[in-house]
């Protein structure tokens, strides 16, 4: 008897160590993806630099960059970080309820971040700005449009984490993709900071 409930226990452990080192090596798989996204990242950014004085004689981002309504774009995407913290700090104390709320909020604001970014490439589409306009814009469009498609992929897998946690709880495997969806989520907070800078701040001075 003694042998049999030693042997269980030890069964117990073994599946315990193997599933945190699976969790661990999916969050450091994500790392190596999140590096290859920065080298892409890279790349249409150097584009840019490249491009951003090729106007074909027609509008600079001085021109057309509203920078009072970017700065709402980016307090939204800043804020947003800070949900998916909170959200982060009551999913590792398993309080499920918190982590959903956090979450929904994160969303919310998310959402509220490309509603404005389309809003914004309506308006200059509409004023005749256009990514066929010149290489400025092409690039304009390319980088910024690109981070706005991670950012909407991100809240997909929001609505499918929530979805998740609400069926099964605050699982080791669920906390292991929260995480993840946290390494993603924050990632995309640092790139904006750079298109702000880079893209916004920079073509308006």
């Amino acid at each position: 008897m003694s042998s049999t409930v030693m042997h269980s226990n030890h069964a117990v452990a073994h599946d315990d160590h193997e599933h945190h080192d699976t969790g661990g090596n999916t969050v450091f798989g994500f790392w190596l993806y999140l590096m290859t996204d920065c080298i892409l990242f890279a790349c249409v950014f150097a584009t840019y630099a490249v491009l951003v004085n090729h106007t074909a004689g027609g509008p600079s981002g001085k021109d057309i960059f509203e920078l009072p309504y970017v700065l709402g774009e980016t307090a939204l995407l800043l804020v947003s970080s800070c949900t998916y913290g909170f959200a982060m700090i009551a999913a590792h104390r398993g309080f499920k309820g918190q982590t959903l709320a956090w979450l929904a909020a994160t969303f919310v604001l998310g959402a509220g971040f490309i509603g404005m970014e389309l809003n914004e490439f309506h308006h200059l589409i509409a004023e005749g700005f256009g990514p066929d306009k010149s290489a400025f814009l092409s690039s304009f469009f390319t980088l910024v449009g690109m981070h706005g498609l991670h950012v909407t992929a991100g809240l997909v897998w929001m609505v499918i984490m929530m979805l998740q946690v609400s069926k099964r709880g605050l699982t080791d495997r669920n906390n292991t993709r929260l995480m993840c969806l946290s390494l993603f989520w924050h990632f995309l907070d640092i790139v904006w900071i750079c298109v702000f800078t880079i893209v916004y701040l920079m073509g308006t001075i």
